[in-house]
Protein backbone atom coordinates (compact mmCIF):
# COMPACT_ATOMS: atom_id res chain seq x y z
CA UNK A 1 0.00 0.00 0.00
CA UNK A 2 1.49 3.58 -0.74
CA UNK A 3 2.62 6.10 1.76
CA UNK A 4 4.11 9.06 1.86
CA UNK A 5 7.40 7.43 3.20
CA UNK A 6 7.29 5.02 -0.37
CA UNK A 7 5.47 7.78 -2.38
CA UNK A 8 8.14 10.33 -1.08
CA UNK A 9 10.60 8.26 -2.61
CA UNK A 10 9.33 6.39 -6.58
CA UNK A 11 12.34 7.05 -8.80
CA UNK A 12 14.76 6.02 -6.10
CA UNK A 13 12.45 2.76 -5.78
CA UNK A 14 12.23 2.07 -8.89
CA UNK A 15 15.64 3.03 -9.47
CA UNK A 16 16.19 -0.04 -6.99
CA UNK A 17 13.68 -2.63 -8.81
CA UNK A 18 15.78 -2.35 -11.89
CA UNK A 19 19.52 -2.89 -10.19
CA UNK A 20 18.09 -5.44 -8.53
CA UNK A 21 16.31 -7.22 -11.53
CA UNK A 22 12.69 -7.23 -9.77
CA UNK A 23 9.35 -6.67 -11.71
CA UNK A 24 7.28 -4.82 -9.82
CA UNK A 25 4.15 -2.97 -10.39
CA UNK A 26 3.36 0.26 -8.57
CA UNK A 27 -0.07 2.82 -7.52
CA UNK A 28 1.84 5.68 -9.27
CA UNK A 29 3.49 7.04 -11.83
CA UNK A 30 6.81 8.04 -9.90
CA UNK A 31 7.82 4.75 -9.62
CA UNK A 32 7.80 3.83 -13.15
CA UNK A 33 9.04 7.35 -14.18
CA UNK A 34 12.57 6.06 -11.90
CA UNK A 35 12.46 2.83 -13.82
CA UNK A 36 10.00 0.38 -12.33
CA UNK A 37 8.33 -1.79 -14.80
CA UNK A 38 4.37 -1.09 -14.25
CA UNK A 39 1.99 1.57 -12.23
CA UNK A 40 -2.05 0.83 -11.97
CA UNK A 41 -3.84 3.07 -9.95
CA UNK A 42 -5.94 6.15 -9.20
CA UNK A 43 -5.38 8.93 -11.23
CA UNK A 44 -3.55 11.67 -9.19
CA UNK A 45 -4.43 14.93 -10.71
CA UNK A 46 -7.89 13.67 -10.79
CA UNK A 47 -7.31 13.00 -6.76
CA UNK A 48 -6.17 15.85 -5.96
CA UNK A 49 -8.75 17.99 -7.62
CA UNK A 50 -11.55 15.83 -5.33
CA UNK A 51 -9.59 17.24 -2.57
CA UNK A 52 -9.96 20.38 -3.75
CA UNK A 53 -13.70 20.36 -4.22
CA UNK A 54 -14.04 18.80 -1.01
CA UNK A 55 -12.29 21.45 0.89
CA UNK A 56 -14.15 24.03 -0.95
CA UNK A 57 -17.54 22.62 0.29
CA UNK A 58 -16.34 22.49 3.78
CA UNK A 59 -14.87 26.08 3.54
CA UNK A 60 -18.12 27.36 2.16
CA UNK A 61 -20.06 26.10 5.41
CA UNK A 62 -20.93 22.34 4.27
CA UNK A 63 -20.61 20.19 7.44
CA UNK A 64 -17.80 17.11 6.52
CA UNK A 65 -19.97 14.61 8.31
CA UNK A 66 -22.77 15.24 5.51
CA UNK A 67 -20.53 15.32 2.14
CA UNK A 68 -20.55 11.86 0.48
CA UNK A 69 -17.56 9.71 0.65
CA UNK A 70 -15.80 9.78 -2.50
CA UNK A 71 -13.31 7.49 -4.92
CA UNK A 72 -11.55 7.78 -7.66
CA UNK A 73 -13.46 6.67 -10.90
CA UNK A 74 -10.14 7.31 -13.54
CA UNK A 75 -7.54 4.71 -13.31
CA UNK A 76 -4.43 4.71 -14.99
CA UNK A 77 -1.94 2.25 -16.59
CA UNK A 78 1.97 2.94 -17.82
CA UNK A 79 4.19 1.06 -18.85
CA UNK A 80 7.98 1.61 -19.04
CA UNK A 81 9.61 -0.56 -21.93
CA UNK A 82 13.30 0.45 -21.63
CA UNK A 83 13.05 -1.52 -18.21
CA UNK A 84 10.97 -4.44 -19.89
CA UNK A 85 13.16 -5.02 -22.24
CA UNK A 86 16.21 -4.49 -19.30
CA UNK A 87 14.26 -6.85 -17.57
CA UNK A 88 14.23 -9.75 -20.39
CA UNK A 89 10.09 -8.86 -20.39
CA UNK A 90 8.24 -9.20 -23.50
CA UNK A 91 4.85 -6.69 -22.91
CA UNK A 92 2.28 -8.59 -24.89
CA UNK A 93 0.63 -5.52 -27.55
CA UNK A 94 -2.86 -6.03 -26.11
CA UNK A 95 -1.25 -4.90 -22.99
CA UNK A 96 0.64 -1.84 -24.20
CA UNK A 97 -2.15 -0.56 -26.03
CA UNK A 98 -4.42 -0.59 -23.67
CA UNK A 99 -1.86 1.98 -21.54
CA UNK A 100 -2.05 5.39 -21.18
CA UNK A 101 1.57 6.26 -21.41
CA UNK A 102 4.42 4.66 -22.42
CA UNK A 103 7.80 5.44 -21.26
CA UNK A 104 10.62 4.14 -23.79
Amino acid sequence: MPDVFFSARGEELGRLTVSHAVPAVYAYRAFVAGGGLLSYGADEVDDYRMVGNYAGKILKGEKPAELPVQQSTKVQLMINLKTAKTLGITVPAELSGRADELIE
